[in-house]
């Protein structure tokens, strides 16, 4: 049974898994020494966890799915309800971070498509949802795991972020738009009318926490505010929140923090990764997301240039491609398996298909556009 218990966790945290094993193996040839201690960005790991705190207090009391709800029971056709729920998972990925927003609305596809009888279109959601997390989450600084990370270690303005992100960002948008006008029918379809119950003096305490969690990430409120405030706050009033935060991301980082400083302190990984970077660092960068995925490749490629803003672009582009691309990827695989008894293999393959077409064309896109600006 703990046989069992340890394969079924390793399955769901292979990247953590991986991720602490490299740190083990590199601390081999770099021994722990004092400098350990630089390797890790806190204000990062702290942002991290506030904004994932107060998201899972908030998906606790039904506010995620309530709007989900809403705005899906305005549709009354297969195609606008598949583009409602991609589009739901696309401005999510903005405020919950991906991950989040993937754990918080692929079960809402589930339901949606389940309860209408349109399960046809089960893989294409979740594919379309998986790749809108992952692109919508590109536009904000807690988006993206790995935005949070770059944003902080290159102290990048706001607006210079938003411009760098911008325009892959449009792209993004009218790809998914086209893809779900294309592959979806609009197909009569009809959604039971389900009464949701709200809690709403927990409704707007989450939502001020949430807000102090974003004001810290925009850097308007010291990082250790946030850090005392919001656990403090949640153990009295929703103690599983706290247990429901992603901790093996949260591990994820601090193994790849070790990682990466070690790499860096390598002297021939260091020679050829300044030589790779040099020639085309968003063109690296996204390739490297498709074998090592887009948060350690951030934290380890931030080790070697300063071109932080092909960079940026690079590692959320890179997102989409292979399966190991992003932990959004893997979520989705998994959640999918779990609800759907459809082909595993027919959807990996859709998932390919849909995937490196967005790939090619976004770094396409922003290889000619860099070009030409």
């Amino acid at each position: 049974m703990e046989i069992k218990k340890i394969r079924a966790y390793a399955k769901k945290n292979t990247v953590m898994i991986i991720a602490f094993f490299a740190a083990l193996i590199t601390t081999i040839i770099i021994p722990i020494d004092a400098k350990y201690k630089s390797y890790f960005d806190f204000k990062t790991l702290t942002c991290l966890f506030c904004v994932l705190a107060v998201v899972c207090a908030l998906k606790n009391i039904n506010f995620f799915f309530l709007i989900a709800k809403k705005i899906v029971h305005l549709f009354k056709n297969a195609r606008l309800a598949v583009l409602a729920l991609v589009y739901i998972t696309f401005l999510g990925s903005m405020l919950i971070a991906n991950d989040m927003a993937l754990l918080t609305f692929l079960p809402l596809g589930y339901l949606v498509l389940r309860s209408t009888r349109k399960e046809k279109y089960m893989a294409f959601t979740f594919i379309m949802q998986n790749i809108a997390a992952n692109l919508g989450g590109m536009l904000t600084p807690f988006g993206n795991p790995q935005n949070l990370y770059l944003y902080t270690k290159f102290t990048i303005k706001n607006g210079e972020f938003l411009r760098i992100m911008a325009p892959p960002f449009v792209v993004s948008i009218i790809l998914i738009t086209i893809c779900c006008l294309v592959f979806v029918k609009p197909e009569e379809l009809k959604l039971k009318d389900e009464k949701i119950c709200i809690d709403m003096k927990k409704t707007v305490l989450y939502l001020l926490l949430f807000a102090l969690a974003i004001a810290i990430v925009f850097r308007g409120i010291p990082y250790y505010i946030g850090l005392i405030i919001i656990p403090s706050v949640l153990i009295f009033v929703d103690k599983k929140a706290l247990k429901s935060v992603d901790y093996p991301l949260l591990l994820t980082f601090v193994f790849f923090f070790v990682f990466s400083g070690n790499m860096s302190r390598i002297e021939p990984v260091k020679e050829l990764f300044n030589y790779l970077l040099s020639k085309s660092t968003l063109v690296f960068s996204t390739l490297s997301c498709q074998v090592i995925s887009n948060v350690p490749s951030a934290i380890l490629l931030s080790e070697f240039t300063d071109n932080y803003r092909d960079l940026l672009v690079g590692v959320n582009i890179g997102g989409v491609g292979t399966v190991l691309s992003s932990l959004a990827s893997l979520i989705t695989l998994r959640e999918y398996v779990n609800r759907h008894q459809g082909s595993t293999t027919g959807y990996l393959v859709k998932f390919s298909i849909f995937n490196f077409g967005f790939l090619f064309i976004l770094l396409g896109f922003m290889l000619i556009f860099n070009g030409l600006f």
